[in-house]
């Protein structure tokens, strides 16, 4: 099988992470390269990574540039998708890569992104319950955000076995300044970000906690409520997610509580269980698709402690996407994402 692939925002840091995956894909032919700002550079000035494609021209973020390929990525920021996406041909398949399409609540995103909701789409975490018979033979998929995909890969197998209690549920995940875009902005600078860290949308407010909340009340079949404190940590990409909640059953045996998340996933290619007393480090990820996780049992509170690592750029985003196109195209899910992490 041989694809055409355009990639829209091929400027910024998530769609040159989908580049460097597709380079990486044996059945993938990239076609048109897209920007907004940035149109008319080629692509090796702004992405100087990614050789293979140095001398391509970036063209306009159009309906009609993008249209004629089998697979769109819209790496664009949020509320820029929809309208290019309601243009793309049905049989096409779109991934938007972006907040668009994620959240099921229209009320919900009206609150926290403050304008009309495009939609929902299908949902590009393949690893949740009943994800990937959503995803196979689908036209359209909403890739999670990066912060969404830790904190659900840490708890729902907890929801979904029915250990947890639905309240007082505590994300707090620090992130490599990736996470917030390639804009310069004062507060990302080197000397203002290294030997330092600091919080952000404190207090219910992120984004993302809306993305969590669904996630976690469809496994566990009741609505689930989220106290989530993102922070900014000094290196370029990688999240490291710490994820509580309180037991239903406080006498629990500690090991039918990490059972749960070991049977949750024992068949995943991409997520792992690290052995008990091996707890993740950020490094152990880095540039790969893959998922890194430790639980333990805080008994005198009877509360799971969960923490989990991913790189926000590939399995958070790139990598999240290419392996959910895999799966909707009846492809080898691990195409174009055999690459393992970068240590030290």
């Amino acid at each position: 099988m041989s694809l055409r692939v355009a990639v829209s925002g091929a400027s910024g840091y998530a769609g040159g992470e989908v580049l460097r995956l597709l380079l990486q894909h044996p059945d993938v032919e990239i076609g048109a390269i897209t920007a907004h700002s940035n149109a008319g550079q080629k692509l090796g000035t702004l992405q100087p990574h990614l050789f293979a494609l140095a001398d391509r021209v970036l063209e306009d973020t159009t309906a009609e540039v993008l249209s004629g390929h089998d697979v769109v990525f819209l790496a664009l920021p949020h509320g820029a998708s929809g309208e290019i996406a309601a243009q793309l041909p049905e049989n096409t398949l779109v991934i938007d890569a972006g907040a668009d399409h994620r959240l099921e609540s229209a009320s919900a995103w009206e609150q926290f992104y403050g304008s009309p909701h495009a939609g929902t789409w299908p949902y590009g975490l393949p690893e949740l319950p009943g994800q990937r018979e959503k995803l196979r033979g689908t036209t359209r998929i909403a890739v999670p955000g990066c912060y969404p995909t830790s904190a659900q890969l840490s708890l729902v197998p907890g929801f979904a076995a029915g250990l947890l209690e639905p309240e007082d549920v505590v994300i707090v995940s620090a992130s490599g300044t990736s996470g917030a875009g390639k804009s310069l902005k004062t507060h990302l600078m080197g000397s203002e970000v290294m030997n330092g860290m600091s919080p952000y949308g404190v207090g219910g407010v992120h984004r993302h906690t809306p993305e969590m909340e669904q996630g976690f009340s469809a496994a566990a079949g009741e609505p689930v409520t989220v106290s989530f404190t993102p922070t900014l940590a000094p290196m370029p990409r990688g999240i490291i997610t710490t994820a509580t909640a309180r037991l239903k059953d406080k006498t629990v045996d500690p090991a039918r509580v990490r059972q749960a998340w070991v049977e949750a996933y024992a068949d995943e290619q991409f997520v792992h269980v690290l052995p008990e007393g091996q707890w993740p480090n950020t490094k152990m990820v880095l540039g790969s698709n893959h998922v890194a996780l430790q639980l333990a049992v805080d008994s005198r509170v009877g509360r799971v402690v969960v923490t989990t690592v991913i790189d926000n750029l590939t399995k958070g985003t790139a990598g999240g996407a290419v392996q959910s196109m895999n799966i909707a195209l009846g492809l080898e899910e691990t195409l174009g994402l055999n690459g393992v992490g970068l240590a030290p």
